[in-house]
C-alpha cells in the first residue's frame, strides 16, 4: 500500500484506539484493581475478539453483518446486558478487599474472558472494521493491505490498552484507601451502565 496512505492511517487509527469507550474503561478499571501487567495480559481476550472481527470484515462478511438488523440487534442487546452486569457488580463493590471479592475476576483467564465478551459484544466495533479500515485499503493488493492495516490496528490497540492500564494503576495507587476506591468503583460502574444503556439505544446505520 502507498506509504502516504499508511502515514495518514496511523494517527487516524490511533485516535480510534484511544477513544474512551467500554473497552478502554475496562482497561482503566482493571489497571486500578489488578495492576498494569495483568491488565495488559488479559487484553489478549480483546485482541482475539478484534482479530476475529478484522478477519470477518476482510472476508467480506462484515458488511453482511453490518447490514443485518437481526445480527446487529442480537450482538447489541447481549453486549448492553453484559456492560450493565459489570457496572452493577462494580457498584456493589466496596474498598480494595471487597472489590476483589465482588467485582474483580480472580484469574487471568477470567479477566481475559471479560475483555473478550466486552469487545465482542459491541456491534460498533465491526462497523469500524467494515467502514474505517477499507478507506485505506489498496485495491490492487487488497489482502495484503487489509492484513497490514488490521495488524497495525491491533498493535496500536495494545499501546492504548497499556496507557489506560497505566493511568488506572496510578489512580488505584492514589486511591488505596477503602473509601476512595469505593468511589472509583461507583464511578466506573456507573459509566459501564451508561455505556450499556447507550449501546442498547444504538441504531444500525441505514
Amino acid at each position: 500500500m502507498p506509504l502516504d496512505a499508511f502515514l495518514l492511517f496511523l494517527p487516524a487509527c490511533f485516535a480510534v484506539n484511544l477513544a474512551f469507550g467500554p473497552n478502554n474503561l475496562l482497561a482503566l478499571t482493571n489497571g486500578a484493581r489488578v495492576g498494569v501487567g495483568r491488565t495488559v495480559l488479559a487484553s489478549g481476550g480483546r485482541m482475539i475478539a478484534f482479530a476475529l472481527m478484522i478477519a470477518i470484515a476482510g472476508l467480506g462478511l462484515g458488511a453482511l453483518l453490518a447490514t443485518s438488523a437481526l445480527a446487529f440487534n442480537i450482538v447489541k442487546w447481549a453486549g448492553a446486558a453484559y456492560l450493565v452486569y459489570l457496572g452493577v457488580r462494580l457498584l456493589k463493590a466496596g474498598g480494595p478487599a471487597a472489590d476483589v471479592e465482588a467485582a474483580a475476576p480472580r484469574t487471568l483467564a477470567a479477566l481475559a474472558r471479560q475483555e473478550f465478551v466486552v469487545a465482542a459484544g459491541n456491534p460498533k466495533a465491526i462497523l469500524v472494521f467494515t467502514a474505517f479500515l477499507p478507506q485505506f485499503v489498496d485495491p490492487g493488493a487488497y489482502a495484503l493491505s487489509f492484513t497490514i492495516l488490521g495488524a497495525t490496528f491491533l498493535v496500536l490497540e495494545a499501546v492504548a490498552i497499556a496507557l489506560y492500564a497505566l493511568i488506572g494503576a496510578r489512580l488505584g495507587a492514589a486511591m488505596a484507601r477503602g473509601r476512595a476506591m469505593a468511589w472509583f468503583n461507583r464511578i466506573s460502574g456507573s459509566l459501564m451502565i451508561l455505556f450499556g444503556v447507550l449501546l442498547a439505544f444504538t441504531r444500525r446505520p441505514a
